[in-house]
């Protein structure tokens, strides 16, 4: 356990090392938001159009990881929900209570991290994990909101969300990488060489990154954020463990990837949402800061777990 540990505590430095570069003023918010948008739109992609360019989607659909994700994840969704609702919180805060249970950062950190702490093979199984939290759970989340503000739901959002996926960098290079791959050609050697130069500046950015957006969170309503981070840290990879190994059965290698991907602290598009909507975005910053700091020991337990899965 202490040599899962050592290996994941340089990811989580690097992220410390943005949080004190942005505290100190080092490194401004102007600074980090240009930072993000480097990482989200051009080095992140990259990377993930030349993981999903050299394998075929017959590699990387699992269906029966999907639906074990979802059927994890919507229980603590459910969960949050039932809690928030209980505790008065009307349907536009529990949305976003509800995103923060189950939204975890594999975007800017599990793609990085659990592809080289599990392997090349932890590709796929992330990569879905990612499609599944974009396409159905954000997409969830704008439904709802949609219902609250109009009083019913407006058949347009789905147009609305679809111009959104289509616009989302991540679901944009995974589809072009996946359109290469159909094609039988390997990527032209510059290409290849070109996406991997830029894909390789993905994991410091986006951890210093993170690092440094957390600077600028603040920590209201701390018991709803210790809340928020038991149920993405804690229930939310106990339920998809549940799922993936008894209720839908995966082999063990995907069911340790998946498991340790839904162990991820709570991710920073849950607060971009939270403040376009303008929907308790303190209390959201509050779960992201918390969540990020109690996992530097959490995700190690779980990766720490899984890797006993016959991992390989």
């Amino acid at each position: 356990m202490l040599d899962i540990f050592l290996q994941t505590l340089p990811f989580f430095a690097i992220i410390g090392l943005g949080y004190g570069a942005g505290r100190t003023g080092a490194f401004t918010p102007e600074a980090t938001a240009y930072l993000t948008k480097f990482v989200f739109y051009f080095a992140l992609s990259a990377m993930l159009f030349r993981f999903s360019a050299n394998l075929s989607l017959g590699e990387v659909w699992n269906g029966r990881l999907v639906v074990a994700y979802l059927w994890g994840t919507a229980f603590v969704y459910g969960i949050a929900t039932i809690v928030a609702l209980l505790r008065g919180q009307g349907m536009r805060r529990t949305a976003v209570e509800a995103q923060c249970a189950v939204i975890g950062n594999a975007g800017f950190l599990g793609v990085p991290m659990l592809v080289l702490l599990l392997g090349q093979a932890a590709i796929g199984p992330v990569m879905l994990v990612l499609a599944v939290d974009l396409i159905v759970f954000s997409s969830l989340i704008v439904i709802l909101m949609s219902i609250a503000n109009e009083g019913r739901l407006d058949l347009s959002i789905f147009k609305t969300i679809g111009l959104g996926l289509l616009k989302n960098p991540m679901i944009v290079s995974i589809s072009l990488g996946f359109a290469w791959s159909a094609t039988g050609a390997p990527l032209p050697t510059p290409v290849n060489a070109f996406v991997t130069l830029l894909g390789d500046a993905a994991t410091p950015g986006a951890l210093f990154a993170i690092g440094a957006s957390l600077a600028s969170k603040s920590t209201e309503r701390i018991e709803v954020a210790v809340w928020l981070s038991f149920c993405k840290l804690i229930l939310h990879p106990i339920f998809v463990a549940i799922a993936a190994i008894w209720v839908f059965p995966l082999d063990r290698y995907s069911a340790g990837v998946v498991i340790a991907a839904a162990a991820l602290p709570v991710a920073g598009n849950v607060y971009m949402l939270a403040q376009h909507y303008g929907v308790a975005p303190q209390r959201v910053s509050a779960a992201i800061l918390v969540s990020t700091a109690i996992s530097i020991l959490t995700v190690s337990l779980v990766i720490g777990w899984v890797s006993g899965f016959q991992l390989s």
